[in-house]
């Protein structure tokens, strides 16, 4: 009996471990050589030393503009996301629960095909004898085409179209769970629709809303395919400066040393937006 319940109760344990040695190997071991790799320094004699030099160098302000305009596209990108994600994940919670399964599966079908066909698709969109420009012209709005690739513009469109998902799904998750109930008491009670929507729905939804923000944010940070595609060499991010570093020949030690210091703003950055997110949210003297 006793051996019944030992095994039960290591049973759990056994289960995990498969995640946590792939955790091990393929997060923090990668972690550690890229902090190894950008603090050490090994001389054709004598032993390896310590030395904040590959790191110091990227203070610049060049290298400092760069990580800053990542920074701003992640939430960017992050805060569009939220705009769109939020009224449609409400409609799909209270409006439309009939059809949610099916909007839901053209949400996420798009991910069963490749990135890069999706990336050509909006080529032929955004070019300038795309579909875009033939309605603009078409309607009469614009008399000569418009030139939306290689821009800010382009890059935003593919970056919002591409992680949508990750804000709508979270969201949608913590709205389907919403008791509909408070909505109607406060509706009752004379509260306006946004003041219901500022004080009972996003606040009660605050975990869904900060989950997708950071799934969005974080890999928006270091994105480097969409920039590159769809800006076209002209706008240089992070993840740009890490890969021309890290497949250069001789340069990886120093893409290492980039990436120690952009996680290190990433992560400063991901925590001032983590309490800016609950004191815009969370209204005074309420407590989530």
């Amino acid at each position: 009996m006793k051996s019944k319940i030992r095994s039960s109760l290591h049973l759990p344990f056994a289960l995990g471990v498969p995640a946590l040695l792939w955790q091990v190997l393929f997060f923090y071991l990668p972690l550690v050589l890229l902090l190894a790799s950008s603090l050490l320094v090994f001389p054709e004699e004598g032993f390896a030393r310590i030395t904040f030099e590959k790191l110091s160098a990227f203070f610049q302000p060049l290298y400092l503009k760069i990580i800053f305009s990542s920074i701003l596209l992640g939430f960017s990108n992050a805060f569009l996301c939220f705009l769109i994600a939020y009224p449609l994940a409400y409609f799909l919670a209270f409006r439309f629960r009939k059809w949610k399964n099916f909007f839901l599966f053209l949400i996420i079908v798009p991910f069963w095909t490749n990135f890069l066909l999706h990336v050509y698709a909006w080529f032929f969109v955004l070019e300038k004898e795309g579909f875009i420009n033939h309605v603009l012209m078409s309607v009469g709005l614009i008399s000569e085409p418009i030139h939306f690739l290689n821009s800010m513009f382009s890059i935003m469109i593919m970056m919002v179209y591409y992680y949508l998902p990750f804000m709508l799904l979270p969201i949608y998750s913590s709205l389907e769970r919403f008791d509909n109930k408070l909505i109607e008491a406060s509706l009752d009670l004379g509260a306006t629709f946004l003041q219901t929507l500022r004080r009972i729905l996003l606040p009660l939804s605050l975990r869904g809303i900060r989950s997708g923000f950071f799934l969005v944010y974080i890999p928006s940070f270091a994105e480097f395919a969409i920039p590159e595609l769809m800006g076209g060499n002209t706008k240089m991010f992070v993840g740009n400066v890490i890969s021309l570093y890290i497949l250069g020949e001789s340069t990886g030690e120093f893409g290492a040393a980039f990436t120690v210091v952009s996680i290190a703003f990433l992560s400063v950055s991901a925590a001032i937006f983590y309490k800016f997110i609950k004191f815009l949210i969370i209204p005074r003297g309420s407590h989530v």
